[in-house]
């Protein structure tokens, strides 16, 4: 007699079916709303600096503000989607951070500026762990790695709209204004994710809410051609198990969490400390600021085959060696791209081009492995931790991962006193720091999320 599989199982048998790609688009298109936002800062700083003449204390006061509302937006929202489901918190966090940031387009000032990117943050840091988790969820276990891959590569996207944006509109009289109210896309769309997407079946069982799983898990497979069971079976889950915060550093979980945190740390600290100031480093190193964004778009592209390769290689590599090589990767091309000056000065002497060419192939290469290791960072966190504490466990690596988030922009202004070249040989021991953590997480290709 053939054993009747749990709805986990069930989810994780299927083919990958238009509800699905329903699901990642969905969550997608909110992620690259998310990264436009965080893209368009680097660029309306750049504009503001010569608009409200802005000193390097203030411009590192308006990034850093948007980091320490994602820690505690990452930290909080993790828990409120363990507690009251990921659906539910993905909608709320996108509603928050784009009234929100429609609203700094009528900013009367700094200050008023800083207050509503913190609220910005809050929504932003929420909703980033809460939509891998979500999706993650739901993925089929032989795929789960590259899907969660797909789902992180809108980042890119958002961040190229965001250089389009930054690129045409913020040069313009008030376009850093015009640019923030495009902000306000996420909060209609929120409504749509909402309504159009499912909550996550593994929460539903684990909050003893079995009809309601069924029912999603019924819909799926039928999309899919499978026909449902006469008599489904609940999956189990045991509340003597649940994950509480403080057992993340127990015996259990302790050497995955520092592994995680630390990953997360380096990561965030070279990426936000380098992107977010690129095209004013660009701008004060003697490029126009209409050339230094369009450096910034042209090095943005190469994100996406950075992604499309992390896709392939972590269902082949797995995810952690696919990781701990694009963050080697990403340390090799920050060091070359902060002396791509004297490397391109030693191949032609005095040639514009050939610093402008050097600097694009290793800002490129930058941004090709950085945002690989993002994919495969993001589809590796939901893995970590079981079931009911997946979301609070994410949520908790991703707020530690925005102090250093938020200590980059900060002292991104005192490093690069040393010269461009010291500054981002911090960025590549921040990437070999979290490269030397990543080989301490566990592997978790093809096999199904742990419920307990």
């Amino acid at each position: 007699m053939e054993k009747t599989l749990t709805r986990t199982e069930r989810l994780d048998r299927l083919p990958y079916t238009r509800k699905h790609n329903k699901l990642l688009f969905g969550s997608g298109v909110g992620w690259a709303l998310d990264a436009m936002d965080v893209g368009l800062i680097s660029f309306i700083m750049a504009a503001l600096i010569s608009e409200w003449n802005l000193g390097r204390v203030e411009q590192s006061a308006l990034v850093s503000v948007g980091f320490i509302g994602m820690a505690v937006g990452a930290s909080v929202g993790g828990l409120l989607a363990d507690r009251i489901g990921r659906r539910q918190v993905f909608a709320l966090t996108l509603l928050v951070y784009g009234v929100a940031t429609g609203l700094s387009a009528l900013s009367t000032g700094l200050v008023m500026l800083i207050a509503l990117r913190f609220i910005v943050g809050l929504g932003l840091g929420g909703e980033l762990p809460v939509a891998s988790t979500l999706v993650s969820e739901f993925a089929p276990k032989r795929i789960r790695g590259r899907v969660v891959v797909a789902l992180e590569s809108f980042w890119a996207v958002g961040w190229l709209a965001a250089a389009v944006v930054g690129y045409f509109l913020v040069p313009l009289e008030n376009g850093w204004r015009w640019a923030l109210a495009l902000g306000a896309i996420p909060a209609v769309w929120s409504i749509v994710i909402r309504l159009g997407l499912p909550e996550s079946v593994r929460f539903l069982e684990s909050k003893g809410r079995h009809a309601e799983a069924e029912n999603i898990v019924a819909e799926l497979e039928r999309t899919a051609g499978i026909t449902p069971p006469d008599e489904p079976v609940d999956t189990e889950h045991s509340k003597a198990a649940k994950t509480t915060m403080g057992e993340l550093f127990g015996p259990r979980f302790r050497r995955r969490t520092i592994a995680l945190w630390l990953t997360w740390f380096g990561v965030n600290f070279s990426y936000y400390g380098a992107f977010i100031w690129i095209p004013t480093l660009l701008h004060e190193g003697g490029l126009t600021l209409v050339k230094s964004f369009e450096f910034t778009l042209l090095m943005t592209l190469a994100q996406l085959p950075g992604y499309l390769v992390a896709a392939i290689l972590i269902e082949v590599w797995g995810r952690r060696a696919t990781l701990v090589s694009f963050l080697g990767g990403s340390a090799l091309s920050a060091v070359c791209f902060g002396f791509a000056p004297a490397i391109a000065e030693a191949i032609a002497p005095g040639s514009d081009s050939w610093q402008y060419g050097v600097a694009m192939l290793f800002g490129s290469l930058l941004s090709f492995f950085n945002l690989g290791a993002w994919g495969a960072l993001y589809a590796i966190t939901p893995e970590v931790y079981p079931t009911t504490g997946r979301a609070s466990g994410a949520g908790a690596a991703t707020a530690f991962g925005r102090v250093a988030a938020m200590l980059a922009p900060i002292l991104v202004p005192i490093i690069v006193v040393a010269g461009l070249g010291v500054l981002f040989a911090v960025f590549g021991a921040m990437f070999l720091l979290a490269m030397v953590a990543a080989w301490f997480l566990p592997e978790n290709k093809g096999k199904a999320l742990a419920e307990y």
